[in-house]
């Protein structure tokens, strides 16, 4: 059956979402978060297009961007070769990171490009993550009171007021809006909390997913076996996090 079409925005906005393959962590720690940050920009450069709004939370990536010379496609399977081009090469692995078509949805009018940027910068909050949406240290929330950042915020902040002082009032508020906003997400049901799991992986002597991966089958299925007794903990959950598929987790005892 041949895969659909993404569907084509008429304005070149898309609000995209990266997702590591089997819902596994694409980010370990802080140097691999600032990393993707640093091929946003260097490919922002490169590939001329715009970049409004980014949340980076474990497992997936959130953006708002504009495709201008090239493809949002194109762009994407520029910037994440390049990332996993590094951090394979960081944790010695191999394969694939990311899933292998990312999501995203056409942003098509300012009531929708406002509900999307919102969205994208609540996500760590509407997570548990964060208690605020400006305490959210890996979003571009805070970028719009900067003036010098890779993030183009003119456009918003226009939108909303010619006076910069009365538009970031208006921003501040509408980011910190209680709402039920409902965009292109991950979709995924967690009853235990990632750092729950990761704190057990690491008491078991396993810093990071790649580690884990890299253990001989019957020491890795002890560890899995171990991670299995977390209550509440699901084989989806556990192959996200480790990287492991959900079938050998679910045979595993």
């Amino acid at each position: 059956m041949p895969r659909k079409l993404r569907e084509k925005s008429g304005s070149g906005i898309y609000h995209v979402m990266m997702r590591g393959v089997n819902r596994q962590n694409i980010f370990e720690d802080d140097r691999d978060r600032f990393r993707f940050i640093e091929t946003i920009k260097r490919y922002k450069g490169r590939c001329n297009f715009n970049i409004f709004s980014y949340c980076l939370m474990n497992n997936h990536v959130h953006l708002l961007m504009k495709e201008n010379e090239e493809s949002v496609s194109k762009i994407i399977q520029r910037m994440s070769t390049s990332y996993v081009y590094w951090y394979n090469n960081k944790y010695e692995r191999s394969g694939h990171l990311f899933e292998g078509r990312f999501k995203s949805e056409p942003v098509d009018s300012l009531t929708y490009f406002l509900t999307v940027i919102r969205y994208i910068h609540q996500n760590p909050v509407k997570a548990g993550l964060a208690k605020d949406v400006l305490a959210s240290k890996w979003t571009s929330a805070n970028d719009y009171f900067t003036p010098n950042t890779f993030i183009d915020t003119e456009f918003l902040l226009n939108q909303l007021s010619l006076d910069r002082k009365q538009a970031i009032h208006y921003y501040t508020e509408y980011m910190q809006a209680t709402n039920d906003d409902q965009c292109l997400d991950d979709h995924i049901e967690v009853k235990v909390p990632d750092t729950q799991v990761k704190d057990q992986l690491a008491a078991l002597g396993i810093p990071s997913s790649s580690v884990l991966q890299k253990l001989d089958r019957d020491k890795r299925n002890a560890i899995i076996s171990e991670l299995k007794r977390i209550n509440g903990v699901s084989a989806g959950q556990l192959s996200r996090i480790t990287g492991i598929s959900k079938s050998v987790i679910v045979r595993v005892r």
